[in-house]
């Protein structure tokens, strides 16, 4: 504690940022890891594992999807000037007022929520934007054993891939090709010293460099906090290529703007000198229980192990207004959320709405997990995302209307 204490009083003496860690300067595999320059002078550290297929092994080649399971996507999604979102779920039944004008105006009260007498005038209100969300998508059992599969792990701020350590030996284990990167600045990637690295934005363009660069006909994105939203930003970017999506404590579908007052915007020798007493209180938060084994998952997972600088650039970059209730509406990709009901970060509630917005989704709740339930119940985790993994919809008679 004294340490910290003094070399934050020396940060702030000298101006410099304290834990800084310096760009690498190789590219090259090594110890099962890759280092992928993204860009120049910003490299990541990223665990890609695929399982050589024994001579004698069967391997399965993918084969065109079943009609039973093809899901045909139809929603019309209403966003008014007051931010009122209506979302209306249509079938064949509904297809004579899908052909109807889109811009057809709402009568409302003059005044909302105060009854108008009979025979009283009401103003018109046209919506502000109307989205039409008409599509076939074709979900399909993605096998360990389909070479056309890729699983991306994308973790949040504070962690590294090495939290999402049970679930990479878990799927690899299963014949699953696997990609896990570290964020700038964190792991083991490369920390650029300037704020503006560590926006949405830039991390958004890191992870699709990621992306791009492994994905193949059908990926799997598993995001957890803060990841959540990269994999919510390929999923929309990508429609073709993102088969289906994991959310673990991602929280709503609401725009991200950082917090005027927050811990997180004192200076970073400021910050570096309350560290102890921040990781203590990720601990609490992240962890439904606060002993030794949990402070163990938390070592070697290498969460919260970031330096000041990078933590306090990450809390205030988390500005993206375009990731709102509308955008999370108009995906197409079937999602599971996960939840640890004892998570003091993201309220159950906000999961809850993630699934009321989402056109497939399912909800997952698990009752001895907090933020960090990988970790804390990974055998749970494993078998709730194999099974998404492998699930498929089973329609009777090709119709795939869904909701």
């Amino acid at each position: 504690m004294l340490t910290t204490l003094t070399d934050g009083f020396l940060c702030c003496l000298l101006g410099k940022t304290p834990n800084s860690v310096t760009p690498l300067d190789t590219v090259e595999s090594r110890d099962g890891f890759t280092f992928l320059e993204v860009k120049p002078g910003r490299i990541l550290r990223i665990r890609h594992s695929v399982r050589d297929s024994s001579p004698t092994e069967p391997t399965e080649e993918p084969t065109e999807p079943p009609r039973r399971a093809a899901v045909h996507c139809r929603r019309r999604i209403t966003l008014y000037r007051n931010g009122q979102l209506l979302i209306e779920n249509l079938g064949d039944s509904d297809n004579a007022d899908r052909d109807q004008d889109a811009n057809a105006e709402l009568e409302i009260p003059d005044h909302p929520g105060i009854p108008t007498k009979d025979g009283a005038k009401r103003r018109k209100r046209k919506p502000k934007k109307v989205v039409m969300v008409d599509c076939e998508k074709r979900i399909t059992s993605c096998k360990g054993t389909h070479r056309d599969v890729v699983l991306f792990f994308i973790h949040g701020v504070g962690g590294s891939l090495d939290i999402w350590k049970e679930q990479l030996e878990f799927f690899e284990g299963l014949g699953y090709e696997v990609v896990a990167p570290d964020l700038a600045g964190h792991g083991c990637s490369s920390a650029p010293p300037v704020a503006a690295a560590y926006t949405f934005y830039a991390l958004a363009e890191d992870v699709r460099a990621v992306f791009k660069r492994y994905a193949k006909k059908r990926n799997i994105l598993v995001g957890h906090s803060y990841g959540v939203s990269f994999c919510t930003f390929l999923a929309h970017e990508y429609p073709e290529l993102v088969h289906k999506v994991i959310m673990i404590n991602g929280g709503g579908p609401t725009a991200l703007e950082p917090s005027l007052c927050s811990i997180f915007n004192l200076p970073p020798c400021v910050l570096h000198c309350l560290s102890p007493c921040l990781a203590w209180s990720f601990l609490k938060a992240g962890f439904a229980r606060q002993g030794a084994k949990e402070k163990q998952l938390l070592r070697e997972g290498n969460a919260f192990n970031v330096s000041s600088f990078v933590l306090r650039a990450m809390m205030s970059g988390q500005y993206w207004p375009e990731g709102d209730e509308l955008y999370h509406a108009e995906l197409a990709v079937p999602v599971l959320l996960v939840h640890g009901m004892h998570d003091k970060f993201v309220p159950v509630e906000e999961d809850q709405r993630m699934a009321e917005i989402l056109l497939i989704a399912f909800l997952k709740v698990i009752d001895e997990g907090s933020h960090m339930v990988m970790l804390e119940c990974p055998d749970t985790v494993n078998t709730l995302l194999h099974e998404f993994v492998l699930w498929e919809p089973d329609t009777p008679d090709g119709d795939g209307d869904t909701k």
